[in-house]
């Protein structure tokens, strides 16, 4: 056990800075004098006692984090600070499962949005506060902001970067400090909330309804304090400024950092996932707004390019916002607007899926193959930008997407196992490893994952944890190889 000292460590220590977060809502519950104050005073309590023990108890074997030390943090943080973040939800709402409040906690921490609550509109605004809270701390990941504090305090966290940073971040730092790093990203995070906050409230919502909506855009959760989501408050101007924001958390946030820093526009325009990002979901908007316009969803053209627009971008980059339920549009276009929230967010965005950039080297490599069936002397590497792809990132990228699909189709058949309407099945399987949220059928946007059985319940939490972590940090934990000595 004394083996594991080391990771356990730095694990007490995030714990002890995630139960000072905790203060944050505490003092929301106490400014509006809620009654949920005794709920975060317990919560914070165990939260703090448990991360002071831990960190106390190992702090005699600290050393810099490993490889596999770094793989090992990052699962059992992702996996024990649900734990905790659920304390607030199951001490205070009525006969609320500890099963329903870790669920709801993972989905606030992953940012995926999906919900078993109900009745948000009457709930303590700390509680919903806490709940899009949870969003804001895990959209960009809260690996990245304790790899912020935790060098201060004599631990490496380069390997936790690592582990949990995708795309592009897993190879160069932007900054040549990784502390300096995380700082950065989460300037930019920082000051696009507050952009985000500022202009939700000039087109019409109160303060704290913008600032929570605008933590779950920031974090492409789907977090409302609204049972009708966004659709509650009927706005075009705010329907807009969310759709704004979230395609900015969409793109990667190297790139704001690098426009940031060379205050400058270039980086966008060397970016290049914003080609297909962009010309995706433009495409997909146009063409769905013609398609479900011959069946007359909706009144106009108009109508029916507002609520396309708005859900093909909520449901793509995986904010899972809904202002209409799109359950009622033909078949062909829910399944489109679930199927690019597979891939359509960037790599090292706050969105889920594959990311867009995996998808560009599966549709070049698959293009390269058909030139080869023809030409089979052709000699066509796979660039990306100016760079070309080597084929050690290809056969990752293969692997990763045929696990990708192998998880879909595993997890679907274990949900269709218990019981659950085939549909109903693939979509929350789909929405839960993407961290999209809603779904479709019995977990669509009007609905709540409440209609689920515990069991199929902890199926959809073990999906988005490994949504969120894509896939092999989770599964590299899982392997025997890994605890072998």
């Amino acid at each position: 056990m004394q083996r594991y000292f080391p990771v356990l460590n730095p694990l007490g220590l995030i714990i002890l800075i995630f139960s000072l977060l905790m203060g944050i809502p505490l003092s929301v519950s106490w400014l509006h004098a809620d009654n949920a104050l005794t709920a975060y005073d317990e919560s914070i309590f165990i939260t703090f006692a448990f991360g002071l023990l831990l960190w106390a108890t190992t702090r005699s074997r600290k050393r810099d984090l490993r490889v596999r030390d770094g793989f090992l943090l990052v699962v059992l943080t992702w996996v024990a600070l649900p734990v905790f973040a659920a304390l607030p939800l199951w001490l205070y709402v009525p006969d609320m499962s500890f099963t329903d409040a870790y669920f709801e906690a993972t989905s606030g921490l992953t940012a995926t949005g999906a919900t078993v609550m109900s009745g948000l509109d009457s709930l303590p605004i700390s509680i919903n506060f806490w709940r899009t809270f949870l969003h804001w701390i895990g959209g960009m990941g809260v690996i990245v902001l304790a790899v912020a504090i935790l060098p201060l305090l004599g631990i490496g966290g380069r390997q936790m970067f690592k582990a949990e940073t995708p795309g592009p971040m897993k190879e160069s730092s932007l900054t040549p400090r990784i502390a300096e790093t995380a700082k950065g990203l989460w300037v930019v995070y920082l000051l696009l909330t507050v952009a985000c906050t500022s202009s939700l409230t000039a087109v019409g919502m109160e303060f704290w309804d913008a600032l929570m909506h605008a933590f779950s855009i920031m974090g492409l959760g789907g977090f409302s304090t609204k049972d009708a989501s966004l659709g509650h408050f009927n706005s075009v101007p705010i329907e807009l400024v969310a759709m704004s924001f979230a395609l900015l958390s969409g793109i990667n946030f190297a790139t704001h950092f690098m426009a940031l820093r060379q205050r400058s526009p270039k980086a966008y325009l060397k970016d290049p996932e914003l080609p297909f990002y962009f010309g995706v979901l433009t495409v997909s908007i146009i063409a769905l707004s013609l398609y479900l316009s011959t069946f007359n969803v909706y009144d106009g053209f108009a109508n029916t390019l507002r609520y396309v627009a708005f859900h093909t971008i909520s449901l793509s980059t995986s904010l899972g916002f809904a202002t209409s339920d799109y359950t009622f549009w033909p078949m062909f276009a829910q399944l489109w607007i679930l199927f690019l929230g597979s891939f359509i967010a960037c790599s090292g965005s706050t969105g889920g899926g594959i990311k867009l950039m995996r998808a560009i080297i599966l549709y070049k490599q698959v293009f390269r193959e058909v030139v080869r069936a023809i030409h089979p002397s052709a000699i066509k590497p796979v660039r990306l930008g100016k760079a070309q792809i080597t084929d050690k990132i290809l056969h990752a990228v293969l692997a990763f997407s045929f696990i990708y699909m192998v998880t879909i189709v595993s997890l679907t058949l274990v949900l269709s196992a218990t019981g659950l309407e085939l549909i109903t099945a693939f979509s929350a399987v789909i929405a839960c490893l993407n961290n999209t949220g809603p779904g479709l059928n019995a977990v669509g946007p009007a609905s709540t994952y409440a209609v689920l059985t515990d069991f199929q319940t902890w199926v959809c939490a073990f999906a988005m944890l490994l949504g969120r972590l894509e896939l092999f940090t989770l599964i590299v934990v899982l392997t025997p190889a890994f605890w072998r000595k």
